[in-house]
């Protein structure tokens, strides 16, 4: 009978343990979304703001203009490539 108490004492011990543990997750999560929420709101207020709504859309457009002038120089490079017949698969 000794055995059977023991086992139902280690099993509720352990749930207790998943369950704390749990719990130490779900706060983390919580604290994770609430600061997320908050982030976001920031940015939004931020963005009423026109001067760094400016500033913003104009790093927006500088990153896409370098990126363009990598797809030029990669498509550059396969030109001079093929030009040379050396034709990369």
């Amino acid at each position: 009978m000794g055995n059977i108490k023991n086992f139902f004492k280690n099993a509720f011990n352990d749930m207790k343990e998943s369950a704390k543990a749990q719990h130490e997750v779900d706060k983390a999560n919580f604290q994770a979304a609430k600061a997320e929420a908050k982030a976001n709101w920031e940015e939004a207020k931020a963005m009423s703001n026109p001067q760094f709504f400016k500033i913003s859309q104009q790093k927006k457009h500088d990153e896409m203009i370098t990126e363009a002038n990598d797809r030029i120089a990669a498509a550059q490079e396969r030109i001079d490539n093929a030009k040379k017949g050396e034709i990369n698969e």
